[in-house]
């Protein structure tokens, strides 16, 4: 049997990759003749540069960039075939890199992250995928698109500096400078929330909170923005703000869309980029999951979208994941048989700590259920 187990992440215990392997090692022990291909999956968020790198051919590169507290750190991106730069922004001005006590949107910044595009820019890369989840800013893309050329300036003629709290003051911006290389290169974007800039549904209002921004400073970002996005639609003579996903990842979303990027969903992205439908068109039999399945599941999360990949072709998909919640007749209308791998009481620390002998388990008990029933 020809087997596909592409898994999302079980967030707090295993990576994609690492559920992936222990779901293949579980198939292959059973010793049927399985041929197993793992494809991990991500939304854009933590985890997607491992999970293309776990799946398609390319390199890790480390590099040295401006963090989102404005401080030099390492981290890195990957350089896939086709001179393709993935680049996760968690990775470079995420959430997880700022302390809990030093998250404000006045003291972050997306600087690192245009720092890190020119070095994939030097290295020859002609297409970036960039997984947009997890950041920890709200200055609508000033500090990347700074990093990349722009210029901007207060009202007083000083050139604006690189922080959220700069975004405030910016009354002027020129493209005149930007990197020439960006009018040469394709940018695919996952982006998993159709959230506008502005408004009551924008970035700052929605996301701001857990950023750090305080109910006084959302209004005031919120209007930051807008008179940001005013001046580059300005000279651009073309409307950014209210494209679904322009809000995403503080605003991110809305300068990539000024470069001429095309945003999509984290796990049509990410199945693109490892072929994953090719993979889906050979096999027998597809597994996923993830920590957590609910209906939800069905709605843009990767193993809904790989339920429905492999509908098209014919090919059955079961869901193990580590805890099924909601209205399960909801999943079994997508999924041939769903399953959690908590098969007795434990605590929720106990299935973190355990998660990987648990997955282990219930994928070989599924394996051998569907072998004996010669499915």
């Amino acid at each position: 049997m020809n087997i596909v187990v592409a898994p999302d992440s079980f967030k707090g215990s295993l990576t994609s990759s690492q559920a992936a392997n222990i779901m293949k090692q579980a198939i292959l022990d059973l010793h049927y003749g399985d041929t197993v291909r793992t494809k991990p999956m991500a939304d854009g968020g933590e985890g997607t540069v491992d999970a293309l790198l776990a799946s398609s051919a390319g390199d890790r590169i480390e590099v040295t960039c401006t963090g989102p507290l404005g401080k030099k750190i390492k981290t890195y991106y990957a350089i896939l075939e086709n001179n393709t730069a993935a680049i996760e922004v968690a990775n470079i001005a995420g959430l997880v890199q700022v302390p809990p006590s030093q998250r404000n949107p006045d003291g972050t910044t997306t600087f690192g992250l245009g720092e890190v595009m020119k070095d994939a820019l030097d290295k020859g890369c002609k297409s970036f995928i960039i997984g947009l989840g997890g950041s920890a800013t709200n200055d609508g893309g000033l500090g990347f698109l700074q990093a990349l050329g722009m210029k901007a300036w207060d009202k007083e003629g000083k050139e604006a500096g690189i922080f959220g709290k700069d975004l405030l003051e910016v009354n002027q911006v020129s493209f005149d400078r930007l990197d020439p290389r960006l009018e040469h290169i394709t940018i695919k974007v996952a982006c998993d929330v159709d959230n506008p800039l502005c408004g009551e549904k924008g970035a700052s209002a929605v996301y701001g909170p857990q950023k750090g921004a305080s109910s006084k400073q959302i209004p005031i970002y919120d209007e930051a923005l807008a008179r940001f996005a005013a001046l580059i639609e300005k000279q651009k003579g073309k409307v950014f703000n209210n494209v679904k996903g322009s809000g995403a990842a503080g605003g991110l979303g809305f300068a990539f869309l000024v470069l001429g990027a095309k945003l999509i969903s984290g796990a049509e992205l990410v199945a693109e980029a490892s072929n994953l439908k090719e993979a889906i068109e050979q096999a027998d039999l597809v597994i996923t999951g993830e920590g957590q399945s609910d209906e939800q599941t069905l709605y843009g999360k990767a193993p809904g979208y790989i339920a429905d990949l492999a509908q098209i072709y014919g090919v059955p998909t079961i869901l193990i994941s580590g805890s099924l919640a909601g209205n399960l007749d909801v999943l079994r209308s997508k999924f041939h048989g769903c399953f959690s791998i908590i098969t007795k009481p434990l605590t929720i620390e106990e299935c973190m700590d355990q998660a990987k002998q648990l997955l282990y388990n219930q994928t070989k008990q599924v394996m051998h259920l569907i072998h004996s029933l010669k499915i």
